[in-house]
């Protein structure tokens, strides 16, 4: 079932959107050479307690995760795309590291990713990732009143073709609100005239992933969690909670 969200609802969205951004900002600020993935986390974790604000990955188990999610940020280096584990793994220069964080208030839930270089970026990064971000802007574009789900995926996946990148598909965009996971599924590769009508008050996540090898073939690692590239090539993910509202679609993970 798809709940549509009040003004007042959204608002409470949009806050927890703020401490989402926030420790986006917090972690891109600290990560360098030789800082930990789990020192991240903790920092994560400091800037959403000081926010008033709880986690939404902290604990969660879906049907495909080996264990409870141990981090409250997913930090995923290189050839891992998706949720990525915050282990101990100390970041080199040149990592390409996407960062994915939920946070939630009053029971209203917010999700958003982004991914950047650490010290000087390497080779083809720049662009795999400027593709990934023009990606997510033509997507949101799309989440207007009227227009379906695929017009959004198809937006997407044709920047991400035209660049040679191979896009992944299942783990993909979705409803968020009461929980940080709701119906519909948003996908990343679509077409205009498929997939379920946009309505006012609906809030997703957007979200397109990327794979600089070209290839749409991706792996589970032995973590049972991370999500990497089948050939091994570098890969991007970024994401954002998009309110539907009358006036325009509305970010709600912007600082």
């Amino acid at each position: 079932m798809i709940e549509l969200k009040s003004g007042g609802e959204i608002a409470v969205m949009r806050e927890a959107g703020r401490v989402v951004a926030a420790v986006h900002a917090g972690v891109r600020s600290h990560a360098a050479a030789g800082v930990s993935l789990a020192e991240l986390d903790e920092l994560a974790r400091q800037i959403m307690h000081e926010a008033g604000a709880g986690s939404s990955f902290l604990g969660y188990h879906p049907g495909f995760g080996a264990t409870p999610y141990p981090g409250v940020i997913c930090t995923s280096v290189n050839e891992v795309m998706l949720h990525g584990l915050p282990t101990g793994y100390r970041l080199r220069d040149g990592d390409l590291l996407s960062v994915d964080c939920g946070a939630h208030i009053d029971g209203w839930h917010a999700d958003g990713a982004v991914t950047f270089s650490v010290g000087r970026a390497r080779g083809g990064d720049p662009e795999l990732v400027r593709t990934a971000e023009r990606m997510l802007a033509a997507g949101i574009a799309e989440a207007v009143p009227g227009n379906r789900l695929g017009g959004i995926g198809q937006a997407m996946s044709r920047i991400g073709r035209a660049a040679g990148y191979g896009i992944q598909t299942d783990f993909a965009g979705h409803g968020i609100g009461r929980a940080m996971h709701e119906d519909p599924f948003v996908p990343n590769e679509g077409r205009a005239d498929r997939g379920l009508r946009l309505r006012t008050g609906m809030v997703i996540a957007i979200e397109p992933s990327i794979m600089a090898g070209g290839r749409d073939h991706y792996a589970m690692a032995d973590d049972g969690w991370s999500v990497c590239s089948g050939d091994g090539s570098r890969t991007v993910h970024v994401e954002h909670s998009v309110a539907i509202t009358d006036e325009g679609p509305v970010i709600l993970t912007l600082p």
